[in-house]
């Protein structure tokens, strides 16, 4: 009848909550939220490719952003999956975002996620966005220079004050993220040609890694062809040995332009 009877105090050790959480990301890992690859698995015998390597293990172990650039087939998502997983933050999620591939008219909510009721056909309970998804872990945004410029000045806010609002909601949610984004084309001519904020291109780019083309590391075509004779010899149960050397010389004098994949 308005007056306070008795009051009950339920308090829990950080350290408890802490683990709870730990254990909730866990789960959102084993739903896909992981980086497979490692430096391990790259195969990089020219020198170019093996500077490459030993310039991102060197940015692996800051937190810095790495804006990286190569042309499209040169590996530009394994180089993220190896950066984290060189990373302190290699037990935490690794978040993949193909710019490209979501309409415009989604990013926001898939990146920022929504509150219950912000728009119309939004899920009940609302829906966390992908840099909660990767708190204390990567966010890996590729070809970033796809996105519109009105969205690329929230993502700039964002990145800056290290902190996510939902669609539809008003408070602030901190968030620990590493940032690795790519690009398929220069990011100065993204920029002269306004299909990148020069703001966001300095925030992204405290370091950068430059993936080289394969017609700039021929020396590691004959490494590649043996690891995918093995890789589809395992899937396929085939039991092909080489190459003639007719092809390898095809091989090598071929110029790729899809790089890697091609191959």
């Amino acid at each position: 009848e308005g007056q306070t009877d008795n009051i009950v105090m339920v308090m829990q050790e950080v350290e408890y909550v802490h683990k709870i959480e730990r254990k909730i990301r866990q789960k959102l890992a084993n739903k896909g939220l992981v980086a497979k690859n490692t430096f391990e698995n790259i195969c990089a015998e020219s020198p170019a490719l093996s500077e490459t390597v030993r310039i991102a293990k060197q940015y692996a172990i800051v937190n810095s952003s790495v804006l990286i650039s190569g042309e499209t087939g040169t590996g530009k998502e394994m180089f993220a999956q190896s950066i984290h997983n060189f990373s302190s933050r290699r037990n935490e999620a690794f978040v993949a975002v193909n710019c490209a591939t979501i309409p415009a008219n989604l990013l926001e909510s898939e990146l920022f996620g929504y509150v219950e009721g912000a728009f119309t056909g939004a899920k009940r309970g609302g829906k966390i966005g992908l840099f909660e998804l990767a708190h204390k872990g990567t966010i890996f945004l590729d070809e970033i220079n796809s996105m519109e410029i009105g969205m690329q000045a929230k993502l700039l806010k964002v990145i800056e004050e290290k902190k996510v609002t939902r669609i539809g909601g008003t408070k602030p949610i901190p968030i620990d993220v590493k940032v690795i984004s790519a690009v398929n084309e220069l990011p100065e001519e993204c920029v002269r040609r306004k299909k990148m904020r020069e703001d966001l291109l300095y925030r992204l780019s405290v370091v950068r890694l430059n993936i080289p083309g394969l017609a700039e590391r021929k020396e590691d075509i004959p490494l590649l062809v043996r690891h995918f004779i093995d890789y589809y010899n395992h899937r396929m149960g085939k039991n092909v040995l080489d190459v003639s050397e007719e092809v390898e010389e095809l091989f090598m004098d071929y110029s790729w332009p899809g790089n890697v994949r091609e191959m």
